[in-house]
């Protein structure tokens, strides 16, 4: 009988605790975490990650996987435990409010706040600390106990200058007056003599020729670098330093240093420095510049690029390959545009690094056409300034500016079949796309594509079809693979196959490069490759490519659930390896990689693969091996979202992210998969606010289909209560129903964890499209949603908003033409006109916006002039007269995906038509927000309007008024009468 009223106690305490919860305000958002760097040790017994506030000073966090060890270093970040697991070198950055005020102070770089490096050893109470680097590097493989750094440059010592006395100040007036008077007494002499001798007293200085080189031209001058041997705490010291590299093994540090500015005997030089040994010689010395460093695995031969014959401000410089290897005298010049097979008006350039071949028998380098200099003598104020755009151009004038930079350095393949031969094989040139190494680089070709002939077409296409060659790496010669494909060709890990997925037959496809035959390997699968959910006028993608096995003996190929297993020669009839579990389960599964220099899978490997139930949304883990037949074996699968992170090399120790709705995406181990140990525990302050839950929804649409949608809720939800509801949509996101939202101020969309914490429900639907009605199918989703939300007993059906963003914000635009049941909306750079919008320029890419109607994301599937009705049919503009709900445009003045005009003329429409409307424009702002200030300028503008309109709260100035352009910068209009100012 006593226990009664104990449970009451509780569960009456447990309600209290919830209630008593804050909302989360916009000042939040900076302490909010996340875990942004993680490593784990070779062993497997440690692991090192980082915690990042939003804004402020992170937390570096080093710890057994056993939990039987943690330290935490303020500020720290870039971790990098060594290969031998005794160390873990960090940098420690310096306070974020002495950056922040360096930078309101306009400091220069070299004024700026600089960073320690940490040295901690495992098991070791005593820590190394050098301040003052620019940076720092380790080997990436080999024993470990090698680490480099480099300092900054150090700032010249400011001598205090004692205050002269007054006996001291006349004294250094009297020998001033003096010196003046010698200095005029010597002129007077100087000029007596001069007009003896009939000479001008005034001659003009003889001047320099400007094509005369300087030999003493400045350089940035480099800084010291240490060497620090971490076993016996030895270090060596090596000045002027710009440039260093350990090779993979750590065997050679390079080292790359300037000449001394005031000391001419002192020539920039090129260092090997060799390991452990200590020795150092000399790889070349007196160069301009040097690029580009490149070791083959074994650390035992070095290419660069480098120049040494022009002047500092030569238009056209000349780099040439220069290759090393020990017992040299120094580097040797391998090629220039004057080594045979060089083609005749190109050049070594610099901006393609050299690679050597896995073997080390081939040096892979880049060509580049001499460009003609600019003209100096022009003046540019009499220059004209003009884009030429011409109907025959591969691309259209925007599109080649904005890859300009990249075209400028833009380099051709060539080889040199051993780094001692004289002559160079050219592989590729502009009529080529791209050139990829095939085998390492060990294969006798590579694999080169072309989009000649076909770059017209991605005007209105948003694709290039390309044609497929293998060139021979030792006489150049190439052999046409496959014409006009969409999408991408790969070769084998062994390079024995190439292969492609085949867009219009929605198939994949080899050839076999001994024989030069091409097969269907596919045919014989009875699941469909591709996206047959997808529902664009277009072809829809295919599933992609797993992986390869041992010896390129078959090809592991995704359909929508399974992994199946296909011979590359055809003979063998392809097998689903995972048993058509997937398939049964609607579990889609995808092989994880955990070692990341596998080159492809073993037959007895034991595979790990993660898989999504779209019943449930759980996330699983499963394990499968390809010489074992049968169904994969279920790990673990639950409520989460899970990220394979890391496994260590040496052990059976998985390092894992994972979240859900109630918790940030934490670091956990697991040494079998199947139960994790958390580590991290980010975010503790959110215990004190009112969170959110998240719920799967399913419904009917009004075209009798259902559909699915998440549903968020404040922890301390009342059915009894009435909510206002905010629906927030793109196109499909209830798959991740199990992620973790931060609370962040808004890019462009509403912040879901402060609205809901807030008293807000907010629906996020599920949108299902048909060709040629992108309008009416969001109508079709997104208000049958809102009907079937505005049934629940606890939504208050009056007080119902929408917002999206881009695509989302265009569904917004059009949805508030066909309904007037929403009492706000908010829509981020909308399309409002199809037809103006069809024709325009995607500013960030240069691309002409025909393609996203005709086959992607706007769905139309028809030009404007075959089907002019669609287009005036779901452009939102040209029902503007029948919009009744407040409308919120965020539309900035350099959006590159929606024109920013877009926004103007829908908001210049509906302003004539006497509705409430707004736009906020960012200046100098993109599609989305980037500068942080904004987004917490806009987060604040977004709550103020839909608290107005869904909640009665008063409206805030700039809502109830505007803001003139007179008062822009001095009023920024988010003062509410009665209130005080709104900020962070």
């Amino acid at each position: 009988m006593t226990k009664m009223p104990l449970l009451f106690m509780a569960v009456l305490c447990s309600t209290a605790a919830l209630a008593q919860k804050k909302p989360l305000d916009h000042s939040v958002y900076d302490g909010w975490q996340s875990i942004s760097e993680r490593v784990i040790s070779n062993n497997g017994k440690y692991v090192a990650y980082t915690i990042t506030p939003q804004e402020g000073d992170g937390t570096l966090v080093i710890q057994a996987t056993d939990k039987s060890f943690k330290k935490e270093f303020p500020r720290g970040a870039n971790p990098v435990i060594t290969p031998d697991n005794r160390f873990v070198l960090f940098r420690v950055k310096p306070f974020f409010k002495d950056t922040r005020e360096a930078r309101i102070k306009k400091k220069k770089p070299e004024d700026m706040p600089k960073d320690t490096l940490v040295v901690f050893e495992f098991g070791k109470d005593s820590i190394l600390r050098v301040p003052n680097i620019k940076g720092f590097k380790t080997p990436e493989k080999g024993t470990g106990q090698w680490m480099a750094y480099l300092l900054e440059k150090a700032a010249p010592p400011v001598l205090p200058k004692p205050a002269p006395d007054s006996l001291a100040q006349l004294s250094n007036l009297e020998k001033m007056a003096d010196s003046l008077v010698r200095v005029s007494d010597s002129l007077r002499k100087k000029a007596t003599e001069a007009r003896t001798k009939g000479l001008s007293i005034l001659q003009p200085a003889k001047k320099e020729s400007k094509s005369a080189p300087k030999p003493g031209d400045p350089v940035e001058e480099g800084t010291e670098l240490v060497l620090r041997n971490l076993y016996t705490g030895e270090e060596k010291r090596y000045q002027l330093v710009s440039d260093y590299l350990f090779s993979e093994k750590g065997n050679v540090l390079l080292i790359e240093t300037t000449r001394k500015n005031s000391d001419t005997l002192r020539q920039s030089l090129v260092l090997w420095t060799k390991l452990p040994e200590g020795t150092t010689d000399t790889v070349m010395r007196k160069f301009n510049e040097a690029r580009n460093y490149s070791f083959d695995k074994e650390g035992t031969q070095l290419s660069f690029m480098a120049e040494r014959d022009s002047v500092s401000k030569a238009l056209t410089k000349f780099f040439r390959l220069w290759y090393y290897k020990p017992g040299y005298d120094s580097a040797r010049i391998r090629a220039d545009r004057s080594t045979a097979g060089v083609p005749s008006g190109y050049t070594v350039t610099e901006n393609y690094p050299a690679t050597f071949s896995r073997d080390g028998k081939k040096l892979y380098f880049g060509l580049s056409p001499i460009r003609k200099p600019k003209d100096t003598s022009l003046v540019d104020f009499e220059t004209a300034r003009l884009d030429i755009w011409h109907y025959n151009d591969d691309y259209l004038q925007p599109q080649q500016l904005v890859n300009l930079s990249r075209d400028q350095r833009k380099a051709y393949m060539a080889v040199l079949n051993s780094p001692e031969a004289s002559t160079v094989v050219s592989l590729s040139n502009p009529d080529f796309d791209n050139a990829a190494l095939v085998d390492e680089g060990n294969a006798d070709y590579v694999l080169v594509t072309s989009t000649k002939n076909n770059r017209v077409a991605s005007q209105w296409q948003g694709f290039t079809m390309s044609d497929a060659y293998i060139v021979s790496t030792q006489d150049g010669s190439r052999k046409l693979v496959k014409q006009k494909i969409r999408g991408g060709y790969s070769a084998s890990p062994s390079g024995k196959f190439i292969i492609w997925y085949d867009a219009a037959s929605k198939q994949y496809f080899t050839y076999e490069v001994a024989t030069g035959t091409t097969r269907n390997i596919t045919q014989k699968i009875t699941t469909h490759l591709w996206d047959d959910e997808d529902d664009h006028p277009d072809d829809p993608d295919d599933f992609g490519i797993a992986d390869w096995t041992e010896n390129d003996a078959t090809v592991l190929i995704y359909d929508r659930y399974d992994v199946w297993q296909c011979d590359p020669t055809g003979a063998a009839a392809p097998i689903n390896v995972t048993d058509g579990y997937g398939r049964k389960n609607r579990i889609i599964l995808r092989i994880q990689s955990t070692d990341k220099e596998a080159r492809f899978v073993k037959r007895d490997e034991q595979l790990i693969i993660g898989g999504l139930n779209r019943n449930n949304k759980y996330n699983g883990i499963f394990t499968k091996k390809l010489d074992v037949t049968g169904e994969p074996v279920q790990l673990y699968q639950g409520p989460n979202a899970l990220g394979l992170a890391g496994k260590a090399k040496d052990a059976s120790m998985y390092m894992l992210s994972v979240a859900n709705v109630q918790e940030p995406a934490n670091i956990n181990v697991s040494a079998d998969l199947k139960t994790f140990t958390k580590l991290s525990d980010i975010n503790p302050q959110q215990k004190e606010y009112n969170w959110l839950t998240a719920e799967l929804v399913k419904w009917k649409m009004f075209d009798g289909k259902e559909s699915e949608g998440l549903l968020f809720k404040p922890e301390n939800f009342d059915p009894k209560k009435k909510y206002p509801v905010i629906l927030y949509f793109y196109e499909r996101d209830a798959d991740g129903l199990y992620n973790y939202r931060n609370p962040a101020p808004s890019a462009s969309t509403i912040n879901i964890p402060w609205f809901v914490s807030n008293g807000y429900l907010v629906f996020d639907p599920n949108i299902y499209y048909k060709n040629g009605q992108p309008g009416e199918s969001a109508y079709n989703s997104v208000v049958s949603a809102a009907k079937m939300l505005a049934k629940l007993g606890y939504v208050d059906s009056t007080k119902m908003a929408i917002q999206g963003q881009s695509w989302g914000g265009y569904q917004v635009s059009y949805l508030v033409t066909r309904t007037n049941m929403f009492a706000a909306a908010g829509a981020g750079a909308p399309v409002a006109n199809m037809t103006s919008a069809y024709g325009g320029i995607r500013w960030g890419s240069g691309m002409n916006r025909q393609f996203q109607y005709e086959r992607t994301q706007s769905r139309i599937g028809a030009t404007l002039w075959q089907r002019q009705d669609l287009y005036l049919k779901n452009s939102p503009l040209f029902h503007a007269p029948k919009v009744t709900t407040p409308l919120l445009i965020m539309h900035n003045d350099q959006d590159g995906a929606v024109p920013w005009y877009q926004g103007i003329e829908y908001f210049t429409a509906l302003r004539r038509l006497g509705k409430k409307v707004w736009m906020l424009q960012y200046n100098g702002e993109d599609h989305n927000l980037v500068e942080r200030r904004n987004r917490k300028d806009l987060s604040i503008r977004l709550s103020q309007f839909f608290d107005h309109y869904l909640k009665g709260a008063p409206a805030a100035k700039w809502i109830a008024e505007g803001v003139p352009a007179i008062d822009k910068g001095i009023d920024w209009g988010t003062e509410v009468k009665g209130e005080t100012k709104a900020g962070f």
